[in-house]
Formats: C-alpha cells, structure tokens, sequence
C-alpha cells in the first residue's frame, strides 16, 4: 500500500496506524498520529484502518527544558 507519511511517499505492508508505527520502528515511540487531517487516538491506533493514499503525519514528542 501506498502512502504518504510526513510528507514522503512510502510503500508499508501494514495496514492499520498501530501496525505502520511497528513497521516504520516507532511503536514504543510517544507520538501524535494524523490519518487524513484526522488526529487518531492512541487506543484506537491498533484498530484504525488505512487504505491507499492516506496521508500521515506523526510527530514525536520530546521533553526538555
């Protein structure tokens, strides 16, 4: 499947937001999840279904100070 992910097109054999996280190496990762404009709650990321052409954005958090 296709899609595009932080602005790059990618391949993934995945298709649900948890699974992509697992296949891009980011699932023990805190972060916040788009799919579409659409911000997709942690508990639902193992649940929530992709098809050809979403667009993601997933931003990482980082503390400091």
């Amino acid at each position: 499947m296709q899609l595009t992910i932080n602005g790059e097109q990618r391949d993934v054999q995945s298709d649900t937001v948890g699974s992509v996280l697992s296949e891009l190496g980011m699932d023990q990762s805190p972060c916040a999840v788009e799919v579409n404009r659409a911000l997709i709650p942690a508990r639902k990321r193992d649940e929530h279904p992709l098809n050809n052409g979403d667009v993601l954005e997933i931003v990482t958090l980082v503390g400091g100070g």
